[in-house]
């Protein structure tokens, strides 16, 4: 299995027209900005991109057109599982790694129930691995529908078999990060951690990049920070703006991904505010909030000299 780049991975939105249908020319400009941001990879039909909201036909049409705009440019990972196993997610994982993907992810908290073992996840990887060939997986603790954190134990056998390259890292804590990348040095299995307050010592640890979802809203300073990172190490101009980052990304997660959305669209991109998820009307402090988001953006890049994509 290749290595994927080290770098900024981020999860995509999916951009819907005012009828809730997916906008294909929306999705084409933003994946666009995203490279344009300097982004390393694409990780589509994942929980950002409402995938629990969208029908089996439209996560393919979802990821196959992120594909098709990416243009080999950078490579693109997808979720593969909807259900708690046998022949459904074999079929759709078969079904979307055709789509031209580098890599099927697999969630963790989809494939076991909250009280059942480590020993009934292994199996049913082991399940999917005897039924998919020899196609690229990763993991992805995703948060819903329970948040199933993977220990050090279940990813070192991940990566002993040769068929993990990616895992998108949930845990938000630095020490576990450490040890969950002790755990597959060495190896093509590549962390890739969604927390942007631990990001840097995750990148110590030796993670190969971050996907947090706030680079939804601004991937620049994220692919600046990057950028940096593995150009001069972590400096103390590097954790100033970690630490400004990291008191932005409070914001972020809040009427997410219609935040997103709106963030964007008030940026420049030609793209609905629409969402599947139902969202409440931003009140007048959340409002002032999102306008200083929008203010910190601006200082930050005016600060480190970070050019705009929009």
């Amino acid at each position: 299995m290749n290595l994927l780049p080290k770098g900024l991975w981020p999860v995509m939105i999916t951009p819907f027209k005012t009828n809730n249908q997916i906008d294909i020319d929306g999705l084409e400009r933003l994946t666009n900005m995203y490279l344009d941001a300097g982004s390393n990879g694409m990780f589509t039909n994942c929980l950002s991109s409402e995938m629990y909201q969208l029908t089996t036909e439209e996560r393919l049409l979802l990821t196959s057109s992120v594909v098709k705009f990416c243009q080999d440019k950078v490579p693109v990972v997808a979720t593969g599982t909807f259900n708690r196993g046998g022949a459904t997610n074999t079929d759709f994982i078969k079904k979307i790694y055709d789509t031209g993907i580098n890599a099927v992810i697999l969630i963790t908290s989809m494939l076991v129930e909250p009280d059942e073992s480590d020993d009934v996840l292994k199996s049913r990887l082991e399940e999917i691995m005897s039924e998919t060939g020899n196609i690229p997986l990763g993991v992805y603790e995703c948060p819903v529908p329970y948040k199933r954190l993977l220990s050090t134990d279940m990813l070192k056998w991940m990566a002993s078999t040769g068929r993990f390259v990616y895992h998108k890292d949930t845990s938000c804590n630095s020490i576990s990060l450490e040890r969950k990348s002790a755990a597959v040095k060495g190896t093509n299995f590549g962390l890739y951690n969604a927390d942007t307050a631990t990001a840097l010592d995750s990148l110590e640890s030796g993670a190969r990049g971050i996907s947090p979802i706030s680079a939804n809203y601004y991937p620049e300073p994220y692919s600046y920070l990057l950028n940096e990172f593995f150009t001069n190490g972590r400096t103390e101009k590097l954790n100033q703006l970690h630490a400004i980052l990291t008191m932005m990304d409070r914001v972020t997660h809040t009427f997410y991904p219609f935040s997103a959305k709106l963030f964007l669209q008030n940026r420049g991109l030609k793209i609905e505010t629409n969402s599947r998820i139902p969202t409440d009307m931003l009140t007048n402090l959340d409002t002032i909030r999102f306008n200083a988001l929008m203010d910190s953006f601006k200082v930050i890049s005016e600060m480190y000299d970070i050019k705009s994509v929009l």
